[in-house]
């Protein structure tokens, strides 16, 4: 399924390309509410990956407000499914690429790309994502995925006393020693945590995480969540939405495009949004997705958007239908 700029308004409660600047109705992600230099979130719509993302971190000030010479980087994909880009299960591998290259051009000395996958083995995750092969082009380095115990060395615990549930966690050595890291979720449903987007994207962070299922999902995911070291930035792939069958997808048929990314450095705040903007297309509110509002409670961020000051750009009608 796919929908055109115009479709893509008129799920806003908007009409013509008037709307564009304006009031997009009850959708207040696209709401303009400050006039900061450097703003909170950027919501974006109507091109490619590469290009939004491009538009969305110039709005921030640049990637060298992110990345610094030297650094090493890391990149943290959704890549948790052995499915093709049509399928949404996986993060856009045009974004991961973008991002590897723009990390590079702002001074990263290495930018390492990996996830802890759901379908084994790992390999056919990173291949049939397209992921592996964008991020070998941009001169990123991909690493071994978490989940088979042969790969247990590259992990280490750290703690978490801000968990209320989980208290300890392996995460990638990568992580533990790089400078900076930069989480790049997929939009999308899932079966048990109703969506799924840069605060869950953190399971993939970790060695095996079976646990937080047995244990207490949403909370878990919250805990992991307040881990110190922050990404500095959550950019959440909405290009195509996976709308049903979430998380791995059966076929296209469960993915619309809508062409959309979500910027921010508050992972609750760009959660919140790109819900928001998903409801039209999964009837799934925020209040439903219960890690986002645990992680505001725990002071991890807001759910809160008239707060913030938000860009949004709508950027020249696309051909698309």
């Amino acid at each position: 399924m796919q929908i055109n700029r115009k479709e893509f308004l008129q799920t806003l409660g908007a009409c013509g390309a008037a709307a564009v600047v304006g009031n997009f109705g009850d959708i207040d992600v696209f709401a303009q509410t400050g006039q900061a230099d450097v703003p909170d979130l950027v919501a974006i719509m109507g091109g490619e990956p590469d290009v939004m993302f491009q538009k969305a971190i110039a709005e921030l000030g640049g990637m060298e407000n992110f990345v610094k010479k030297g650094q090493k980087i890391v990149v943290k994909p959704n890549i948790g499914w052995a499915q093709p880009p049509e399928v949404a299960a996986n993060t856009h591998p045009g974004l991961v690429k973008e991002i590897v290259k723009q990390a590079y051009a702002a001074g990263a000395s290495e930018v390492f790309v990996f996830d802890t996958t759901c379908d084994k083995p790992y390999s056919d995750c990173y291949q049939k994502s397209g992921i592996e092969a964008a991020v070998k082009e941009a001169g990123g380095t991909m690493l071994p995925s978490g989940k088979e115990e042969v790969h247990k060395r590259y992990f280490r615990e750290v703690t978490l006393p801000g968990g209320k549930i989980l208290k300890k966690a392996l995460i990638h050595h990568a992580l533990l020693d790089c400078d900076a890291w930069i989480n790049v979720p997929v939009l999308k449903v899932h079966v048990a945590t109703k969506m799924t987007i840069a605060m869950k994207n953190y399971m993939g962070i970790v060695h095996d995480p079976r646990f937080f299922h047995g244990s207490g999902l949403q909370q878990c995911i919250a805990d992991i969540c307040t881990w110190e070291k922050k990404p500095v930035l959550n950019v959440v792939d909405a290009y195509r939405i996976m709308k049903s069958n979430g998380p791995r997808g059966k076929s296209e048929a469960d993915a619309v495009i809508v062409k959309a990314l979500f910027v921010s450095t508050d992972f609750v705040a760009v959660d919140t949004a790109a819900t928001k903007l998903a409801e039209r297309f999964t009837n799934v509110p925020v209040s439903d997705v219960e890690h986002i509002t645990l992680g505001e409670s725990m002071k991890l961020g807001t759910t809160n958007l008239d707060t913030l000051n938000i860009k949004r750009i709508a950027m020249a009608r696309d051909t698309q239908g």
